[in-house]
């Protein structure tokens, strides 16, 4: 009994071990259960909600001193089911304060050169960070607030119900950092030859912190590279800057009259435009404003209407060309671009095409682009806002660029323009999961830029560009389905290996059509709303008919990778049973045949062997030849050839080849098996194994391939279409000569008689013959 007990708790060990292990087990613990606000589907529930949040603010630019000044009311729309004693607000600009605990976290060293910015990274001393005047109700009473580093409670006079809104007031202003010195997403660039600035300002406001179904209160601090879970709403801003600036924004401007008569022209014409921009603020523009520099200030008026945030971008010295860009329900989106001279060579010939080139193509893939404007501007960095981006792209001194230069900027200027999809429309959650916007952004990016130009050399994409992350150091790498602030190489992690995993399940796992419909499915369901990861792997799953938790499972929550090897390729053919065939075939093997030394040698040294002395005690078997085709062998074949079905009888005629492989899963993630065969006559074909082959066992498996054909070489992944990180163990070349074997046949058979018998039987049917 007690060895039976032993017996069972082995096997429950054993059973439970192979569960964890098994990658095709559906994923259950690992996404959070269905409920009416989140469907099992993956689609918002029948009670979704979601809140609101909307902005009037009132900013000024101090340009003189590098200050931005702010005043807002904020109202929230508390749409959720639940009563909120208090609100939570983001103070991203507090990361830059003296005291933040985002330089505490830093790891430097020194090193035998250091540069200026290094040092200063050692013992920062700018003074940055929200100094907030007062927090106040509509009715101008002071609000209690505590600030915790980049997150700001405000207490409520009373519970907020819900259905109900709150409408509260902040005045504040903090110093502008400089990003060429300190960094940073947004800030001012100076440029010390005309002393002047170009602002590309973002975070510059305290907004409101996302509450939502899944964990309430997003109020996870801001360490300076998890991004931002923002709150759909209107915007009404007006925007104060030296009255020679240019300004572009989030959103439609208001007051049209702060553009000169001739740049407004322009613009008109701009809406109708084919193909090539207009320019609506020239070079020699921008070289007289910045010779002026205007002491006067000018208020720049702007609405942006269902958006999760604001940015905008003021100088004198930029260049701004537009472009229309027809959409299919009839209106024009307008797709534009700011630039500095430093930036021109490459600015004018390409950034406005590259944001239209977004528009058209991101919408294709998922669903029209809804705002009126897209915007570009030369921030020297690459970071995305609703309807505006920030982008780099500078010239050599004598107006030459590099190649790397050139797809840099078109490429960057599709990542952070497509960004207005993910995550400014499907609005996921940055500060959680990364991958969920920059992974899902890259994949998007891959598509346009490969309709940009043909073999556009993408940096992220095909399967091919991750094999030297995947197959790293696993100490060094975390899974896509870690925390933003927690990941290991940010980039392959976030981006690349994300974006990877999609165009492997659109063209190796899925196929297009059902991947674009799925992926499109996804982008309508969550526009506008807040998806979290079980809402995409949910949708990509139901809209499609392709259980995927095998692929979320390997790709998105474990660090293994992709290594599959042919480890062995076995040639057959079935026996016909032609015995004057198979005696013709097995004496030309061994006339093949190499001879053994000994007998080489015996041949020579023995003069007369006893049977040559004696021919008496020769006997039948002296002279046998077991390769000799009788009578009895040829009657046998007829009769097995009456004894098949017409269909067995073809599929023995058909002289088949049947290649029986045996394939490792050595990297741990299961993929479909890619094989091309290449024939002897120069041929070749792809036969391919959906994954679900490796789920009773995981190591290896084998396969067998039926061909018409005789196959000299077989390549596995030949496409390098799964990121297979070793190559090296993925050909074989089979063998030429087949291993037969029989087509079962239930008969009677003869009791074994030995080959005189045999030959005596022959011999009897023989003389009956007349």
């Amino acid at each position: 009994m007690r060895s039976l007990l032993i017996c069972l708790l082995t096997l429950s060990i054993t059973s439970l071990f192979s569960q964890d292990t098994n990658k095709f087990r559906q994923l259950g613990q690992e996404l959070p259960t269905p409920n009416s606000y989140r469907s099992a589907s993956g689609a918002p529930g029948h009670e979704y909600w979601q809140q609101r949040a909307d902005y009037k603010m009132d900013i000024t630019i101090d340009d003189e001193n590098q200050k931005l000044y702010g005043e807002e009311t904020i109202t929230y729309h508390n749409e959720s089911p639940d009563e909120l004693k208090y609100l939570w607000v983001q103070m991203d600009q507090n990361v830059r304060a003296k005291d933040s605990h985002s330089h505490d976290v830093s790891t430097n060293s020194v090193n035998d050169e250091m540069s200026l910015r290094q040092l200063e990274r050692m013992a920062p001393d700018f003074e940055g960070g929200f100094n907030v005047d007062y927090v106040k109700s509509s009715d101008d009473s002071n609000l209690k607030y505590t600030v915790n580093a980049t997150m700001m409670r405000i207490e409520l006079p009373e519970a907020l119900k819900s259905g109900k809104k709150y409408t509260f007031k902040i005045k504040w202003w903090y110093n502008i950092n400089n990003t060429r010195e300190i960094g940073g997403r947004s800030g001012y660039e100076h440029f010390a030859e005309d002393d002047n600035n170009v602002y590309v300002i973002a975070q510059y406001y305290p907004r409101m912190c996302m509450y939502n179904d899944v964990y309430g209160w997003q109020n996870k601090q801001f360490w300076g590279r998890g991004e931002f879970t923002l709150t759909f709403g209107d915007y009404e801003v007006n925007i104060t800057v030296p009255s020679d600036h240019l300004v572009a924004a989030s959103g439609e401007l208001q007051n049209e009259n702060v553009l000169t008569a001739t740049q407004r022209k322009r613009l008109n014409e701009a809406k109708n435009a084919d193909l090539q921009p207009v320019t609506i603020a020239t070079y020699d523009e921008a070289e007289d404003r910045i010779k002026e520099k205007s002491t006067k200030t000018k208020t720049w008026k702007f609405k942006a209407k269902n958006v999760r945030d604001f940015a905008f971008a003021s100088s004198r010295r930029f260049i701004w060309d537009a472009l229309g860009v027809p959409m299919a329900d009839g209106r024009t989106v307008m797709a534009m671009s700011m630039w500095t001279k430093e930036g021109d060579c490459l600015w004018k010939k390409y950034s406005t095409k590259a944001v239209a080139h977004t528009v058209k193509w991101y919408s294709h893939y998922t669903f029209d682009y809804p705002y009126p404007v897209a915007w570009s501007i030369d921030g020297n960095m690459g970071m995305e806002y609703p309807m505006i981006c920030f982008n780099y792209g500078r010239c050599e001194d004598d107006d030459t660029y590099s190649q790397r230069m050139k797809y840099g900027h078109i490429g960057v200027i599709i990542h952070e323009v497509g960004h207005n999809w993910f995550p400014m429309i499907v609005n996921s959650d940055e500060r959680q999961w990364t991958w969920m916007d920059e992974g899902l952004n890259t994949f998007m990016q891959y598509l346009t830029e490969q309709q940009w130009e043909r073999d556009y050399p993408s940096r992220r994409g095909p399967a091919n560009k991750i094999v030297d992350y995947m197959k790293g150091d696993k100490e060094r790498i975390s899974p896509i389905m870690s925390n933003s602030e927690y990941i290991f190489q940010f980039g392959n992690n976030a981006y690349g290996k994300p974006a990877t995993a999609l165009n492997i399940l659109r063209e190796t796992v899925m196929g297009r059509d059902l991947f674009d419909y799925a992926f499109k499915e996804y982008a309508n369901r969550w526009k506008f709303k807040h998806p979290t990861p079980a809402d995409f792997f949910r949708t990509m799953e139901d809209a499609s008919a392709v259980d995927l938790d095998w692929f979320w499972r390997s790709w998105f929550y474990t660090t293994d990778h992709v290594d599959l090897a042919l480890n062995e390729v076995k040639h057959f053919q079935l026996d016909n049973k032609d015995p004057k065939a198979k005696s013709a075939e097995n004496k030309e093997r061994r006339s093949e045949e190499r001879v053994n030394i000994s007998i080489l040698r015996n041949r020579e040294t023995i003069k007369t062997t006893q049977n040559e002395i004696d021919p008496t005690i020769d006997d039948y078997y002296t002279n046998y030849d077991p390769l000799e085709v009788d009578i009895i062998d040829e009657e046998e074949h007829d009769k097995f050839i009456s004894s098949l079905s017409e269909e067995e009888k073809e599929m023995l005629n058909a002289n088949k080849h049947f290649y029986q492989m045996t394939f490792e899963n050595i990297g741990g993630i299961p993929m479909p098996i890619i094989v091309e065969l290449a024939y002897e006559d120069g041929t070749t074909e792809v036969r391919r194994i959906p994954a679900e082959i490796w789920r009773f066992d995981a190591k290896t498996v084998t396969k067998t391939f039926v061909t018409d054909k005789v196959v000299v070489d077989v390549a596995l992944d030949p496409y390098l279409e799964t990121a297979d990180t070793d190559t090296e163990n993925n050909e074989i070349a089979p063998s030429k000569e087949p291993t037969r074997f029989e087509l079962y046949k239930a008969r009677e058979r003869r009791s074994q008689e030995n080959p005189m018998q045999r030959a005596n039987r022959a011999k009897a049917k023989a003389s009956d013959k007349p």
